[in-house]
C-alpha cells in the first residue's frame, strides 16, 4: 500500500499552495463552515477500516498485528473496485467502550467506518452506538456485506426456480454477526419471518428458550412464530432454504428433510457446513463462499460500491433501504443469463460497483439521509493505480 499526491509539487509555488501558507486558508473557511469540510479535504472519499483482530476469516482470536494483513488486503479491494480510499486500523483493545471511544476520536479524519472481523455479540453493540453517535455511516461487512450478497443470491435463485420470494421457508445456521445480520435483511426484503427459523450451537432459537441475550430475543420475536424446537434436522423439515454461516457441519441426514427442489447456500470458509457434491444430491441451486466453485457469495460484490454510493452523497448512516438496493443492483447484473451455476456476478465484473453504487446512492437520497440530492455519474475504479510524478523541490 502507498500514498501518493493527487496534486503535482514541482514548484515553490506548488509547495506554499499545498502547505504553509496557503493551507491556512482552507482551515479558515472550514472553521468558519464546517460543511466545506469534505470538499477541502481527502474525507469525502476516504473510509477506515477497523479491526480489534478478535474474529479474523476463519482464524478466530488472532489479535490486532496478526489481523493487519486483512485489513490491509479490503483496502486494496476498496480501491480497486469503487475507487474509495481506505486507511487500515487495528486497535489494540477488545473492549467495547474502548472501541467505541477510540473510533468516535478519529471519525473526523473519514468519511464512513468499515468495521471489519470483530467478533459477535459485541459487534452488534459497537455498531449500534457508533451509527447512532456518529454523522457518517457505520457499517460492519461481516454482517451487511454478506447479507447483501446473500439476498441478491436468494433473489435471484428464486426467481429462477419460479419460487414466491416472500413465502420461501428459510433455516439459517448461524446466528453470529453474519446470521443476524441475513435474518434482518431477509425480512426487510419481504421474506416473512414466520418462514425464517434460525440456529445457533444449542439448536432452534425460539421465543420458549431461556438464557437469550438481546440479539437471540429479538431474533426470537422475530422469526419462528409456530415456535418449532429442536436442532438443525427439525428446523431444515420442509424447508425451502438452507443458508449457512455457523462454521460447523451440517449431517447429510438432516437435508434429506428439506423440500424438493431446494436451495443450499452453504458459506463458511474454507470448509462449508455441506459438502457442495452433497448439496447438489438435495438442492436445485448451491452456493459457497468460496471462489473455486459457481456462486461465491463474497462480500466483495457489496462493500465497494455500498460505500461508492454513500460517499457519492455524502449519506449519514446506511439504511435498510439502501442495503436492499444494493443487493437489487448485484441481482440485476446476471439477469440476462440467470443459470443455477451463476445466480450472482463474478466479483470481477466491472459492471457491478457502479451499479450498486447508483442504487445506493438513489435510496440514501430517498431515505432523506443523503446530504447531497443528486446522483454522481457512477464512479470506475481505475484498473491500476497510476504513480503521480515524482516531486521536484527547488534548491
Amino acid at each position: 500500500m502507498t500514498m501518493s499526491a493527487t496534486v503535482p509539487l514541482s514548484s515553490r509555488d506548488d509547495l506554499s499552495l499545498a502547505y504553509t501558507p496557503g493551507v491556512a486558508r482552507v482551515c479558515e473557511a472550514i472553521a468558519e463552515d464546517e460543511s466545506l469540510y469534505p470538499d477541502y479535504t481527502w474525507t469525502a472519499n476516504t473510509v477506515a477500516v477497523i479491526t480489534d483482530g478478535s474474529a479474523v476469516l476463519g482464524l478466530g482470536n488472532i489479535g490486532p498485528k496478526a489481523a493487519m494483513p486483512v485489513m490491509e488486503g479490503k483496502s486494496v479491494l476498496f480501491k480497486q473496485f469503487g475507487g474509495v480510499d481506505s486507511i487500515p486500523i487495528c486497535l489494540d483493545t477488545q473492549d467495547v467502550e474502548g472501541i467505541i471511544a477510540a473510533v468516535k476520536a478519529m471519525a473526523p479524519s473519514f468519511g464512513g467506518i468499515n468495521l471489519e472481523d470483530i467478533s459477535a455479540p459485541r459487534c452488534f453493540e459497537i455498531e449500534r452506538r457508533l451509527d447512532a453517535e456518529l454523522d457518517i455511516p457505520v457499517f460492519h461487512d461481516d454482517q451487511h456485506g454478506t447479507a447483501v450478497v446473500t439476498l441478491a443470491a436468494l433473489r435471484n435463485a428464486a426467481k429462477l426456480l419460479g419460487r414466491d420470494f416472500a413465502g420461501l421457508r428459510v433455516v439459517i445456521s448461524g446466528a453470529g454477526a453474519a446470521g443476524v445480520a441475513i435474518t434482518n435483511t431477509l425480512i426487510a426484503a419481504g421474506v416473512q419471518g414466520a418462514n425464517v427459523i434460525v440456529c445457533d450451537s444449542r439448536g432452534i432459537i425460539h421465543a420458549d428458550r431461556p438464557n437469550l441475550g438481546p440479539v437471540k430475543e429479538h431474533l426470537a420475536a422475530t422469526t419462528n412464530v409456530s415456535g418449532r424446537t429442536g436442532g438443525i434436522a427439525e428446523a431444515l423439515i420442509g424447508a425451502d432454504v438452507l443458508i449457512g454461516v455457523s462454521g460447523g457441519a451440517i449431517e447429510e441426514s438432516a437435508l434429506a428433510g428439506m423440500a424438493p427442489g431446494a436451495i443450499i447456500f452453504a458459506l463458511a470458509n474454507p470448509t462449508p457446513e455441506v459438502p457442495p457434491a452433497v448439496a447438489h444430491q438435495y438442492a436445485a441451486i448451491v452456493a459457497t463462499g468460496r471462489s473455486d466453485f459457481p456462486n461465491q457469495i463474497n462480500n466483495v460484490l457489496a462493500f465497494p460500491g455500498i460505500f461508492r454510493g454513500t460517499l457519492d452523497v455524502r449519506a449519514t448512516t446506511i439504511t435498510d433501504r439502501m442495503k436492499v438496493a444494493a443487493a437489487d443492483a448485484i441481482a440485476a447484473i446476471v439477469a440476462d443469463d440467470l443459470r443455477p451455476e451463476a445466480i450472482v456476478p463474478s466479483p470481477l465484473d466491472p459492471r457491478v460497483a457502479p451499479a450498486v453504487a447508483a442504487a445506493v446512492a438513489a435510496a440514501a437520497i430517498e431515505d432523506g439521509v443523503a446530504r447531497r440530492t443528486a446522483v454522481p455519474a457512477p464512479a470506475q475504479a481505475a484498473a491500476s493505480p497510476v504513480s503521480p510524478a515524482p516531486a521536484v523541490f527547488p534548491a
